[in-house]
C-alpha cells in the first residue's frame, strides 16, 4: 500500500512521477520514494509527504553539478507508501532494491502483501542475499533477482510464480533501460497509454492528466511495456489482448477549486452526485426505475429468499440501510454483515441468495473476498461500486455503478449517499416486482428525485453547524444515537468524527443505550440523536429525556416543522421532511459537516487522516 505510479517515454518521467505521487497523496501514506534508470539506478526516499521527497531529489540534484543527469531519465518508478509490514522508516520505504552484491539493480514498488516472505526471505538468504529492510517488498526484489537472466519480464513471472498473496507491481532494472514491467494480483494497477508513452498507476487519478486511454490490469495479469508498444501475458507467459477503454474522470473532476479540502468540495458536491446517479434511471411517467445492469437478473430479484449485503466501514453502514429497505419495501428476509467476517464464518448461502458487495473503489480485498465466496456457494453476486472496470465490478454476475465521479477525501462523503441511493433504488426496483403499488411507487421516486435539492438546504446550515460543533469540540468522548433507519446513520456519524478528528465517539441504537452505555454520560458529555418525525418519533425522545437526566447535552436532528423537540435539547438542526426510508439521505450530511467542522477546528489533516488509506487493498 498505497500508490503506485511508473512511466516509460520520451519525456523526464522525474516531474510526471512526483505530479502522480501528489494525485494518489488521498489514498494515505506515511513515507514516499523514486526509482529513475539512467545509466544507473538512482533512488531517493524519504518519511513524510511527496513535497518532502521532491526537495530530497531537487538537492541531490543539484548537489551533482552543472549540467548533471542525476534523477533525470526517461524510465522510472514511484511510490507512497502505507506500513504494514516494518516500521514507518526510511529504510522500509519503496523502491525497495535487490541485493547490493548480488544484484542487477532491480527497483520494486509494490502495493499488497507477499503471505510467503518469510520462507522466502529464508530461501534467499541461504542462497547469500543480504537484507537492509523489514518489508516483504525486498524479498520480492531479491527473488526477482535470484531469477533474473538478462530478461526482466521473464524474472518477473517466474518469481510470481512463487508468490503467495496480494500484489500490483512495477519493476525497473538498470541493465534493461528501454524496459518497465508490471503485474497486479488483488490490487488495482491500470496502464495508461500515450504517444510512445506509458503512465502506470493505482488508479486514473495520476493519469488523466497525460492520456485518456486505459486498461486495467487483470489478476496474475504481467505486462512489458517499452517506449514503442506493450505485451501482456499471464505469470505462465500466456500472451493475452487487454481491453482498452477511455477513462471517464478528468481533471476537473479531482482539482480541489475553490474548496479548502476535498471532503468539504465532496460533502457539497452530494446534491450533484446524486443527479448524476439517478439520471436515466428514475422514469416518473411509467412509475418505474431502469437498472439496466441488473435488468437480466430481475426475475431472480424477484423470488429471491434472502439478500445480504456485505461491505466494511462506510460501506457497510450503507449496506445495513440497504437490509433495512428491502425487508421494508420488498419484503424479504435481508441482513447486512462485515465482509471481513462473512468469508470466514462458514455462512450458509442457500438457494435464492442474493449477495450484494458494496465498495467505492471496487477493489477492497475484504469485501471481494467475500463476493468470491458467496459466488463459491451458489449465490447470486451483485455490486454496487464507483470505479468503473474494478475489481468487484469484473467479478460480480451484474451490478449498478454509484456514478458520483471521483471521491478523493479518505473518509468518504459523497459515497456514501450514492451507495444508500442506489440501494434505495434496488429496494423500490425489486419491491415494485413483488408487493409495492404504482401508487407508492410514483409517491416514492417523486420524493426521490427532490432529494438532491433538499441535500442543498441542509447544506445551508453549515456555518449553524459550525457553531453548534464549536461548543463541543474539546470534548473527547461523543455518543451517536439513532433508531431504525437512523441507527446506521449514528453509526456513520461516529466513523466520520472518529476518522478525521480523532474524537471518540460511539454509535449505536438508541435504545441500546440504557443497557450499558448510559453509564458513559457526564455532564455536558455531547449526544447527537437523530430525532426525525418517523415511527420512532415517541420513543427517541424518551430516549433523549434518559441523556438530559444524566447531564449530557443533546444535538438533535429533527426534522423541518419539528417545534417540540427545541424543548428537548440544546442544539437542533434541521432537516427537510421525506419519507421514512429516505430520510438517511438527508440525516447523514450534518454529522459529515459536524465531523469535517471538529477536523478543521482541532487542526486535523481533514483529507489525509493518520494511518488511514482510501482504498484498503490487504486483508
Amino acid at each position: 500500500m498505497c500508490g503506485i505510479v511508473a512511466y516509460i517515454g520520451r519525456r523526464s518521467a522525474r516531474p510526471t512521477l512526483l505530479e502522480g505521487l501528489k494525485r494518489l497523496e488521498y489514498r494515505g501514506y506515511d513515507s514516499a520514494g523514486i526509482a529513475i534508470v539512467n545509466g544507473t539506478l538512482q533512488v531517493a526516499r524519504t518519511i513524510g509527504r511527496v513535497a518532502v521527497l521532491e526537495e530530497l531529489v531537487e538537492e541531490r540534484a543539484q548537489a551533482s553539478g552543472p549540467g548533471s543527469e542525476a534523477f533525470e531519465g526517461t524510465l522510472g518508478i514511484a511510490h507512497t507508501r502505507w506500513a504494514t509490514h516494518g516500521e514507518v522508516s526510511e529504510r522500509n520505504a519503496h523502491p525497495q532494491i535487490d541485493d547490493a552484491q548480488l544484484g542487477h539493480g532491480i527497483a520494486v514498488v509494490h502495493n499488497g502483501i507477499i503471505e510467503n516472505y518469510v520462507v522466502l526471505r529464508k530461501y534467499l538468504e541461504e542462497r547469500g542475499h543480504s537484507f537492509t529492510s523489514e518489508t516483504d517488498t525486498e524479498v520480492l526484489a531479491h527473488l526477482i533477482g535470484e531469477l533474473y537472466h538478462g530478461n526482466l519480464e521473464r524474472a518477473v513471472q517466474a518469481a510470481l510464480r512463487e508468490v503467495t498473496g496480494a500484489y500490483a507491481i512495477a519493476v525497473i532494472c538498470r541493465e534493461e533501460p528501454d524496459v518497465l514491467v508490471v503485474a497486479r494480483k488483488g490490487s488495482p494497477l491500470m496502464v495508461g497509454i500515450g504517444k510512445d508513452e506509458y503512465i502506470v498507476a493505482s488508479d486514473s487519478s495520476a493519469i488523466v492528466a497525460h492520456t485518456t486511454q486505459a486498461f486495467t490490469l487483470a489478476d496474475y495479469t504481467v505486462a512489458a511495456l517499452t517506449r514503442e508498444s506493450f505485451r501482456t501475458s499471464t505469470i505462465d507467459n500466456v500472451e493475452i489482448t487487454p481491453e482498452i477503454r477511455e477513462l471517464e474522470s478528468d481533471l476537473g473532476e479531482i482539482d480541489l477549486g475553490a474548496f479548502p479540502h476535498y471532503m468539504l468540495k465532496e460533502i457539497h458536491e452530494q446534491p450533484q452526485a446524486l443527479r448524476q446517479c439517478l439520471q436515466g434511471r428514475i422514469d416518473q411517467r411509467s412509475g418505474q426505475i431502469v437498472l439496466g445492469g441488473i435488468s437480466q437478473f430481475a426475475r431472480d430479484l424477484a423470488r429471491a429468499r434472502r439478500v445480504i449485503f456485505v461491505g466494511q466501514g462506510t460501506a457497510l453502514h450503507a449496506g445495513m440501510i440497504g437490509s433495512y429497505l428491502v425487508e421494508d419495501l420488498a419484503k424479504i428476509v435481508a441482513d447486512h454483515d462485515f465482509a471481513s467476517e462473512f468469508r470466514y464464518r462458514n455462512p450458509i448461502v442457500e438457494e435464492g441468495t442474493v449477495v450484494i458487495a458494496i465498495s467505492q473503489s471496487g477493489e477492497t480485498a475484504d469485501t471481494l473476498a467475500a463476493l468470491q465466496e458467496s459466488r463459491q456457494r451458489g449465490a447470486l453476486a451483485l455490486g454496487i461500486v464507483n470505479v468503473v472496470g474494478s475489481t468487484i465490478s469484473r467479478e460480480t454476475d451484474a451490478g449498478v455503478y454509484l456514478r458520483v465521479g471521483p471521491e478523493i477525501g479518505v473518509a468518504s462523503t459523497k459515497a456514501f449517499i450514492g451507495q444508500v441511493m442506489v440501494a434505495t433504488m434496488l429496494a423500490i426496483y425489486i419491491g415494485r416486482r413483488r408487493y409495492l403499488s404504482n401508487d407508492t411507487v410514483a409517491q416514492l421516486l417523486r420524493e426521490l428525485v427532490q432529494i438532491p435539492d433538499r441535500i442543498e438546504r441542509v447544506l445551508g446550515e453549515s456555518e449553524h453547524i459550525h457553531a453548534v460543533t464549536a461548543k463541543y469540540v474539546d470534548r473527547e468522548n461523543w455518543l451517536f444515537l439513532g433508531r431504525g433507519y437512523n441507527y446506521p446513520v449514528a453509526l456513520e456519524g461516529a466513523l466520520k468524527l472518529k476518522e478525521i478528528s480523532y474524537i471518540h465517539a460511539e454509535g449505536m441504537p438508541a435504545a441500546e443505550m440504557k443497557h450499558g452505555p448510559i453509564a458513559l454520560i457526564d455532564d455536558g458529555m455531547p449526544v447527537v440523536v437523530l430525532a426525525t418525525r418517523n415511527s420512532q418519533y415517541e420513543k427517541v425522545l424518551s430516549n433523549i429525556a434518559e441523556v438530559r437526566a444524566r447531564g449530557g447535552h443533546v444535538i438533535a436532528v429533527a426534522t423541518e416543522g419539528d417545534d417540540e423537540i427545541a424543548g428537548h435539547c440544546e442544539d437542533v438542526v434541521y432537516v427537510p421532511d421525506v419519507p421514512e426510508p429516505l430520510q438517511p439521505l438527508l440525516t447523514v450530511v450534518p454529522l459529515q459537516l459536524l465531523a469535517y467542522h471538529a477536523a478543521v477546528m482541532r487542526g486535523k489533516d481533514v483529507d489525509k487522516p493518520r494511518n488511514l488509506a482510501k482504498s484498503v487493498t490487504v486483508e
